[in-house]
């Protein structure tokens, strides 16, 4: 296992890392901000308020892509595994 082979695996990990959590990241920030914007508006100034929708559009984005996020992750493993199997 030489030096250039871990880095390639790390860069890979981290891209896959960002493609899974980026979107969920975004969505969270996304409901946040309409929250926000909603109690600014309201003024209403709950700050357990902006925790349940987040949540909630957590929950619903994990169930519409829960089956792309598990199919790209096994696809990782499996290469990880296969390229140590060629080694």
């Amino acid at each position: 296992m030489d030096q250039a082979y871990v880095v390639e695996v790390l860069n890979s990990a981290f891209l896959l890392i960002m493609q899974i959590v980026g979107p969920i990241l975004i969505i969270a920030i996304s409901v946040g901000l309409l929250v926000s914007i909603l109690q600014a508006t309201t003024q209403i100034q709950e700050q357990t308020l902006t925790f349940a929708p987040k949540l909630f559009a957590i929950f619903i984005f994990l169930m519409l892509f829960i089956s792309f996020i598990l199919s790209i992750t096994t696809t990782f493993a499996t290469e990880i595994f296969m390229k140590i199997a060629d080694m």
